[in-house]
This record gives structure tokens, sequence and C-alpha cells, in this order.
């Protein structure tokens, strides 16, 4: 055998080995025509190795006017309700059409606020993850806000509708999550390599092989409550990384729907809640069940 397939590609590609392994997770290397699953694999003398470089994109992200649902703003933060569909910000395969290009066009003074590449932004959502999201307009407040994510007092809550009778009702889950060493694009249950991770979580309502839930992360892990779920063997309805495709809706059924913090300069507590996207909302009504 071999050197490591990052070894590999970073020498080839005039790259760094970290360079080389986003591009393995992000599925651009393709050993023999397959996915190679892990940044360690062993390169046997023979094989074909091609690697798809997109190409770079602006350095900084640019301002795009699109519609933005806001659910609250003063001149200091912004409280978004982000559609799915909507990446939070550039990267590779979508430099444009992201909360951040929307948030600079609508923001003038954002660039420059918590980094280059997310100005403003304080925690992320999945692209296909619908609902709240906060955003600094300057650094004391992305200080402040950050500052309670880091320590916990930045709460978020989610709703999801699950596969199965998710028992008992309610509880904790505590299991590390990591990169899944077998699917570099996706997170596991990792004992031992993860990083500590916790949800709570409460049903709702039960009904027709499905459970209805609030979840909320303790922590904020990639991928968090899609994976603490389905490692009790309940995926997310309409997951197609954790689980599989759904009839009901056509992505995975998660919104972030309450979000709860102290304002950095007014101090004082902040609660909004988001409603339902339409198509979760559909998908509910014709379940019987009343969100």
């Amino acid at each position: 055998m071999g050197d490591r397939l990052d070894v590999t590609v970073a020498r080839l590609c005039d790259l760094s080995r970290a360079q080389a392994r986003r591009l393995i997770d992000e599925g651009l290397v393709r050993v023999n025509a397959r996915l190679p699953g892990k940044a360690g694999a062993k390169v046997a003398f023979g094989d074909s190795i091609v690697v798809h470089i997109p190409p770079p994109g602006p350095a900084e992200p640019l301002p795009e006017s699109m519609p933005l649902s806001i659910v609250f703003e003063d001149e200091h933060l912004i409280v978004v309700d982000k559609p799915a569909g909507m990446p939070v910000h550039p990267g590779p395969g979508h430099s444009s059409h992201t909360l951040v290009n929307a948030l600079l066009a609508h923001c003038p003074d954002l660039p420059g606020i918590g980094g280059v590449q997310r100005p403003g932004i304080v925690h992320r959502l999945d692209k296909d993850t619908s609902g709240l999201i906060v955003a600094a307009k300057d650094e004391k407040t992305h200080a402040g806000l950050t500052r309670q994510l880091s320590e916990r007092r930045m709460h978020k809550t989610y709703l999801a509708l699950l596969e199965g009778h998710l028992e008992p009702a309610e509880a904790m889950i505590d299991a590390p999550i990591g990169r899944d060493h077998d699917h570099r694009q996706r997170m596991s249950i990792r004992h031992s390599d993860g990083r500590s991770a916790q949800t709570r979580y409460r049903v709702r309502e039960y009904v027709d092989g499905y459970s209805y839930v609030e979840a909320s992360p303790i922590t904020g892990r990639t991928h968090q409550i899609r994976v603490h779920l389905v490692s009790l063997g309940h995926p997310i309805v309409g997951d197609a990384v954790y689980g599989k495709a759904s009839k009901l809706v056509s992505r995975q059924f998660l919104h972030a729907w309450r979000l709860t913090f102290r304002h950095p300069i007014a101090s004082k507590e902040m609660s909004f809640d988001a409603p339902l996207a339409a198509d979760l909302q559909a998908a509910l009504t014709e379940l019987g069940i009343e969100s």
C-alpha cells in the first residue's frame, strides 16, 4: 500500500493537507471512479485519482438583494426566519444566493463583523433547515452573542417530525459526535474520538407511526439533532442523508422554532418564535397533527 489519499492529493495538486481533506470530505475526489470515503484511505500503485477543484469564488461575499423574512431588527442585531434551501454562508458550490449575501444587501455596514466570509453570523442552520437565526451588526454585539452561545446561554428549540414511536417521551441524549469515518460528508456517534454533545427532547404528539417532537441542543455540533435522533433509531422524516426520502415532505422536517438570548447592548431577555414553514405545516395537516 502507498501513501494516505489526503497526502497524495495535497502533493499532486500543490495543496495543504487540510485543503486536500476538505475536497475529499466534499466528495470532490474519486479513486478508481469511486468516492473513497476516508481521507486516510491508502492509495495503491496504478490507482486512478480524479480531483475536481472548484473555481475560486469572490474573496468576499457580495451583496444580493433578496427577500428576507425579518422577525426583529434594531441597530445592533437582526433576527431572520431563514427559508429552507438557502445556505447560511458561501461555500464550495454556492458562492451566492446565501443568507450572508442577502444580509449584506440589507445591512450595508455588515462587512467585516465577525469575519470576512461570515459577516455578522453567530450560529448556523443547515441549508434545508428552516427557521430562526440571529446576526450581529457590530463587533460588540457579535462578541456578546458569541459568548452567550459558547457559554450555553443562548437557547434554541427545534420542531421535528420523526419516523416511528420515540420513547421515552422526554429525555436527554448525551452522545459524542464526530466525522463519520466511512462517509465523510456525514457525522456519527463517535465514543472514541467525538466531541461532547447533548440534546434534550420532548414528544409533543404521536400519530400513525410518527413522533412530533421539540428538540433543544445544549451543544452545537454539526448535524447534532439529526445524528442524535437517528442514533435512537428515529431519523427525521425526509432526511435523505441520515434516513430516507419521504412522500410527506421534500426535505428534512426540521425547523428552528424558538430562539432566546439576552440582548448584548440593551441587556434584556429576548425570545422569538417562527411559525412552521408552509411545506412542514402541510405535512402535519395531512397527518392530522395540530402544530
